[in-house]
């Protein structure tokens, strides 16, 4: 198995190294590209140095079987062909063909087998809010039929990639020095503050975030259910958490949909308000997992049932995603 990480300088390709690294990938050579920026960069995998390659419009994907990608839309457009003419797939952390028809959507513990229909030889990796909140309602679904989802995010800089985080360390210290914080990567200063605004507001006032968290919902669970959303950026590092209220169309108890989290792959419940255990994005960060808690009945609607979700948006919200895609493929002989 040859495996290549597309923008492996970037955050999410070196998550990519991480996460194969700690999952043992089944791979016996991994090649590292990036830009002519990043060309030349060493980076250690398994104890070996291993040297960024310039992407560039060749054959060097001649003998790759599966292609990791997170250099941005506008770079996975123009090289989607260059990285699958020979046979290669290409699993894009970008949102360049996300709501393509005739491209799968996908996240392994919801709709694995949409990977298996893929024209292209591409299957995109969904916006990182929606993954983790499609892991968290997959085992509502199937006790029963969602109809609509409200959801606010809270999500960390990280989020917005290196920059964001930086922005928010060095506003933390001109905080702490009494400075005025700089401000470049958001809208609004954003420490000591909650920035409701992810990504261009569209026609409807709805942002692009907020529209992606429908669209990807629907496509990816194959579902009518409308999803309104509000995404809010928090001054939190890395992990993002979601509030999530759901309607089904029929009346569900607290303790079944306790016992769907529990038994559901790729969950785990932390939900024990006695002692104040909930999840956090403090203690979920760098975790594989999406964490739900605060489980309870939506007072509000008779069928509604509503609890708090947090997930590693760089993790399992992009690098470990892609690479569960990846592994599912080799597991089914796609490969």
């Amino acid at each position: 198995m040859k495996v290549a990480v597309v923008g492996a300088s970037g955050a999410v390709g070196q998550e990519f190294l991480q996460v194969l690294e700690e999952r043992n990938f089944p791979l016996n050579e991994l090649v590292l590209f990036g830009s002519a920026r990043s060309a030349g960069k060493e980076y250690t995998f398994k104890g070996k140095k291993l040297t960024v390659k310039e992407l560039q419009h060749n054959d060097d994907f001649k003998d790759i079987d599966i292609a990791l990608t997170s250099a941005g839309a506008s770079i996975s457009k123009e090289y989607a062909e260059t990285i699958t003419k020979h046979g290669a797939i290409m699993v894009d952390n970008s949102s360049a063909f996300r709501y393509d028809d005739d491209i799968p959507l996908v996240v392994p513990e919801v709709n694995a087998e949409d990977t298996k229909n893929r024209p292209r030889n591409i299957i995109a990796n969904p916006n990182c809010s929606t993954i983790q909140m499609v892991v968290a309602l997959k085992p509502i679904e199937e006790l029963s039929h969602i109809k609509s989802i409200h959801v606010a995010t809270y999500q960390a800089a990280s989020g917005a990639g290196a920059s964001g985080l930086y922005e928010l360390e060095e506003q933390l210290q001109q905080a702490a020095k009494g400075e005025k914080p700089e401000v470049e990567a958001f809208q609004h200063q954003l420490v000591m503050n909650l920035i409701p605004h992810i990504d261009k507001f569209q026609e409807n006032n709805y942002t692009k975030e907020e529209m992606k968290m429908f669209w990807e919902t629907q496509k990816i669970m194959h579902t009518d259910a409308l999803v309104s959303t509000t995404c809010v950026r928090v001054p939190v590092m890395r992990a993002h958490s979601e509030a999530i209220w759901v309607e089904t169309e029929e009346p569900l108890e607290v303790a079944d949909v306790v016992k769907a989290f529990e038994n559901a792959e790729g969950l785990t419940v932390i939900d024990n308000p006695a002692k104040n255990e909930y999840p956090m994005p403090l203690f979920v960060a760098g975790k594989d997992d999406v964490y739900v808690g605060r489980i309870r009945k939506d007072l509000a609607k008779p069928n509604g049932i509503t609890f708090w979700c947090v997930g590693d948006q760089i993790k399992k919200g992009a690098a470990l995603n892609a690479v569960q895609i990846a592994e599912y493929l080799i597991k089914e002989g796609e490969v």
